[in-house]
This record gives structure tokens, sequence and C-alpha cells, in this order.
């Protein structure tokens, strides 16, 4: 949710982040009338409880003739403070479903418009090039005895599928390497629920447009998570947090599941676009004006994990209209795949300011004393889809694919996977 003094007292900067993104600008005056609405009915009700304060005390002082009449009128003006309540109990309520319709306002600098207005900052490593026809992930997967996605779909459907042998080595080594970076950084590890309640799942800001990826168990009123960021933003939901020694940064390695909603036909092929992968996704709490330099932090680990995986890509500052409702700004990083002559995204990091803070009531203590809402960031630094990269970028003419160094020690000191029977 915005912050609704920023709303009130600079709305047009939150028109010009909705309007950036594509979205509903008019929901900005619709949420300014419902807080002067709500102002307006809290006044009133605070008034009449003033009135019905000192009332009070009048009747408790006047002479017993006079008591019978003055009880009857505080009879009415109780009556008149319980309307009053309840009036300024539905314009609240009014006004909070208006405002979480607006989405976190963009930082200055995001580039305006939808997917294919992102800004590129930077890349890192040559484009890998072959003196053979490089095979796809997909058929080295099955050369290597690593993927099964004839036996994922026999099992489960479309878009599932088994890693297996090394397939399933490597993604145990990747998250485990993962692991290991993000303790030396600070982190502390959580294995996360993957089943959140409703409450949760809003308030992380993932019901809204895109609610139709999700997964929902309506017999137990759950849901299946698609990032460990769920989990890890409910973690300290309705609580006062301690940030006087630094952030609070956590890793959670999670199932993750994704009903990829609207993809039909897109991805079918392999391991890229699927219904269920692994991830080592990052989690910080931190003062608000800290927020920007640990969305750099969380970026440069990511890439110190790519570069030693020794993989070709690129940082994009994602355009507003592509950033989720959560989200301020995003910087995701593409890996070259060398079979589609294309970057595809491998991490997000997201800096959602105070967002998420404010739906879930996460709270830190001023030097005044007074609470304020946290910062929270996250960003992914290991998934299943980044063995996809791996294989193509490090395959060999004969169907074998090197390991990298740096993910050697967690292979038991393998470096190099050969075709099965080989």
């Amino acid at each position: 949710m915005i912050d609704p003094v920023l709303l009130r007292e600079n709305p047009d900067l939150i028109k010009r982040s909705q309007k950036a993104r594509g979205a509903s600008v008019e929901a900005v005056d619709d949420a300014l009338t419902a807080d002067a609405e709500r102002r307006a009915t809290i006044q009133a009700f605070e008034s009449l409880r003033a009135s019905q304060n000192q009332f009070g005390k009048q009747v408790a002082s006047a002479p017993p003739a006079e008591k019978k009449a003055l009880v009857a009128q505080a009879q009415s003006l109780a009556a008149e403070v319980k309307g009053a309540a309840a009036a300024a109990t539905e314009a609240e309520t009014r006004f909070t479903a208006v405002v979480r319709t607006l989405a976190n306002p963009v930082i200055d600098g995001v580039p305006a418009g939808g997917e294919e207005n992102f800004a590129t900052l930077r890349t890192h490593g040559a484009v890998p090039t072959f003196d053979f026809e490089p095979r796809d992930h997909l058929e080295l997967g099955e050369l290597l005895g690593a993927i099964d996605m004839a036996r994922g779909a026999k099992v489960s459907g479309a878009r599932f599928y088994f890693l297996r042998g090394i397939g399933a080595r490597l993604e145990i080594a990747l998250m485990n390497m993962a692991l290991d970076r993000a303790l030396t950084a600070g982190f502390i590890p959580l294995i996360t629920p993957t089943l959140v309640r409703p409450e949760i799942m809003d308030g992380t800001g993932f019901l809204g447009e895109h609610a139709d990826e999700i997964y929902y168990l309506p017999a137990d009123d759950l849901y299946l998570t698609g990032t460990s960021e769920v989990a890890l933003a409910g973690y300290h939901s309705d609580e006062i947090v301690d940030l006087t020694d630094g952030p609070l940064r956590y890793a959670g390695w999670s199932t993750c599941y994704r009903r990829e909603a609207g993809s039909g036909g897109k991805d079918t092929r392999g391991i890229i676009r699927v219904h269920q992968f692994n991830k080592l996704e990052m989690f910080a709490y931190v003062l608000p004006e800290n927020a920007e330099a640990e969305h750099d932090r969380l970026v440069a680990l990511q890439e110190d994990m790519l570069q030693a995986l020794g993989l070709s890509y690129r940082v994009i500052d994602v355009a507003a209209g592509d950033l989720g409702s959560s989200a301020a700004r995003k910087f995701d990083i593409e890996a070259w795949v060398p079979t589609q002559n294309a970057y595809r995204e491998l991490t997000s990091t997201s800096n959602c300011t105070t967002y998420q803070a404010r739906r879930l009531d996460i709270r830190y203590r001023t030097e005044s004393g007074k609470t304020a809402p946290v910062g929270t960031l996250n960003g992914t630094l290991a998934t299943t889809r980044w063995i996809v990269a791996m294989l193509e970028t490090h395959q060999q003419a004969d169907g074998s694919v090197l390991i990298p160094e740096a993910l050697r020690p967690w292979l038991g000191g393998l470096d190099v996977i050969r075709p099965v029977g080989a």
C-alpha cells in the first residue's frame, strides 16, 4: 500500500507513476476523494465523542432533579456517536479498498512503458560461439540423462519434468553454492512454507492482476507460493523489527509453483517455463533510506554468482509497466542462451520500498520512539532455470558439458558431464 501522506501531499507523483505503468490515473483521484471522506468522518466521530465525554461529566455533576432529562440526552448523543463510528469505519474500509488498487510509485529513472521498453544497464562476457551446431538444453539434458520431460508429463501433465542423475545433482550443487555465498554475505538461511494464508499472499501484492498465475487450494483457503519472497515477507508481518544493527537478511530455499496462465505455446520445450521449480531467494528488511543501496548489493551478489559460473549476461532496468504492483524498481539479469540467440531472465531483484511493509504491518522504531514501515527487497540467487544457460553455454561438440570450476566442489570435483553410455 502506498503512503497516504504521499498521496495527499504529492498526488501528481503518483499519477505520473500510474501513467508510466500504463495503470489507471483516475484511481489516484478516487483515492484522494476516499481519503478526504475518511478524514472528515473520523473528525466528525472524534468531535462527537469529545462532546459525549464532556456531557458525561455534566450529567455526573448535575442535581438529581435534572439527571433524568440529561440521561435521555446522553443516550441520544451515544446513538449519534455510534453512528459516526460506523460511518468512520465504513469510510476507512472504502479508502483502503481504493488505495490498495494503486501500485507502488516507481523510482525516478525507471523507464516508462511495457515489457519491451527496458533499459540495458550493462553486459558481461562475450556471447559464446561454437564451431559445431549447438544442441539446446533439452537435447543435452536427454543425452546426459539429466532431464526427463516425457515422464514428467506422464506423471503430472505438461510443463512438469524430472531432473534425474546429474540433472538432480546439478540443481542441488547450484543451490548449495548459492546458499554458501548467501551465508558468507550475512544472510540467515530459511526453508520456507510453500503454502500461505490469503492475507500474506495479498500483503505481498500477488493477488492483483497476476492472481491467475497462482495455485489456490479452496478447501484449505491456502495459496501455493510462486516464490519464497511471499513467505519471507510474511515472516515478520505484524511485528516491530530491530534494525539497529543493520538490515535483516534472509535466504529462503523453497519449491515454487506457477500456473503459467496465459503462456500457452510459449517456451513449451524444456525447463524454461514450468509449473514447478526450486529457488534460493534473498530477502532484506532495511531502513527505507538504505533500500536503493541494498538493491545494488543484491544485484552485485547475483552478478558474482553468474560470473563464477562463466555465463554471459546483461542487467536490465525493467520498465514501469512490467514491474508488478509491489516493485518500485526491478533489475533483471538475463543470461545468453545460445540456441535461442537471445538473453533469457535468470534473476529478478526488486526494491519494494515500504509498499509490502505497509500492507503487512512490518515496522521499525525510529530515533523518536515512533514506529514506521520498513523497506523490503527480494532477489533470486539461484533457480532451476540456470541449468538451461549452463548446459548450453558450456557444451562440447560430443554432447559433453564442462562444469564451471566454481561449481565443482559441490559435485565432488566433477569437471565434465558426459553423455550416458559414452
